[in-house]
């Protein structure tokens, strides 16, 4: 990556955390006019007029972005799509929405459409690459790696949404702790005790809710198929979630013991193995195979703890 991108990356990661202010910002030129063919839904498009120069990054939440005029960076929409009619000197990233080029617009960086896709009319300029992702989640936060999307896995677009979905699982793990601390803390004890048979019985159970839901929307019809496909994604996703955050206190327990000599208590514990697996996390491939792992092992405690509660599944008369 040259000098000019390198910077061009550390702006833009600070600037997606200030985005609202940048919406704001009168400087850039922008207006508040929503174009013809305006994404429906959503807030009225951040609008650069014809004349208007955008020197510095332009950055979209829930909105279209139309560049009329010319930007000299990047143009970044979240959960909105990008329209170009001017000139883009930097790059074009839409998550969660569509890149339209009109005829005679120029980009001279590279174009993404991360759940959405690109339309170029004749006529349009594209300096860089093309890399569209149709079928993409709008739930753009839970991307875990850039090289399989086309972006460089030390992007700041997959930085920032990786830092977004720590703050996403912190804020759950409060609110689990609040309701059901006592159960969490049950499951973190079968991590810590036994985590390799954890690992089997996660891997085990995910592969068999997969071919679940494979089987369903195979050989069942839609309006039966549904609900049971509901129920299937409900229990894995409530499995997934209480597992993951009894892997955190498992893992800040530990490094509390071992590393820091101290007895942590429950929430300092979870707050620290987050913030372990956070960082790892944030290493190139290495961070999804160590979440992959904890996931296993989080729905195997899961599974049989009975989310903490340390009972049989079936009860015998």
């Amino acid at each position: 990556m040259s000098p000019m991108r390198r910077r061009a990356s550390r702006r833009l990661l600070l600037l997606l955390a200030a985005a609202p202010l940048l919406l704001c910002d009168p400087s850039l030129g922008a207006s508040d006019a929503p174009p013809a063919d305006a994404t429906p839904g959503l807030s009225p498009a951040l609008h650069i007029g014809e004349g208007t120069v955008a020197r510095r990054q332009v950055v979209a939440v829930s909105r279209d972005v139309e560049v009329a005029g010319e930007a000299l960076a990047d143009v970044v929409a979240l959960n909105g799509g990008v329209i170009v009619r001017g000139r883009v000197a930097g790059d074009v990233l839409a998550l969660g929405g569509d890149v339209r080029l009109a005829g005679g617009s120029r980009v001279e960086g590279d174009v993404f459409a991360l759940g959405g896709e690109v339309e170029a009319a004749p006529g349009a300029w594209i300096g860089g690459r093309t890399v569209s992702h149709p079928s993409l989640s709008r739930a753009w936060i839970t991307l875990l790696e850039g090289p399989s999307l086309g972006l460089p896995a030390s992007s700041p677009v997959v930085l920032g949404a990786k830092l977004a979905l720590l703050c996403g699982w912190l804020a759950l793990a409060l609110v689990l702790f609040a309701t059901s601390g006592r159960e969490v803390v049950a499951t973190a004890e079968s991590v810590a005790g036994d985590p390799f048979r954890n690992f089997v019985v996660g891997l085990t159970a995910v592969l068999a809710m997969v071919l679940t839901a494979l089987l369903l929307t195979s050989l069942a019809g839609g309006v039966l198929a549904l609900p049971l496909l509901f129920l299937v994604v409900f229990v894995a996703l409530l499995l997934k979630l209480w597992g993951m955050v009894a892997v955190f206190h498992a893992i800040g327990a530990w490094a509390g013991r071992r590393l820091l000599r101290l007895r942590l208590v429950p929430l300092n514990a979870l707050t620290l193995g987050l913030l372990l697996l956070g960082v790892v996390k944030l290493l190139p491939w290495v961070g999804l195979w160590a979440w992959t792992a904890a996931t296993f092992i989080g729905v195997g405690a899961a599974l049989t703890t009975k989310l903490g509660r340390s009972e049989p599944w079936l009860q015998t008369a």
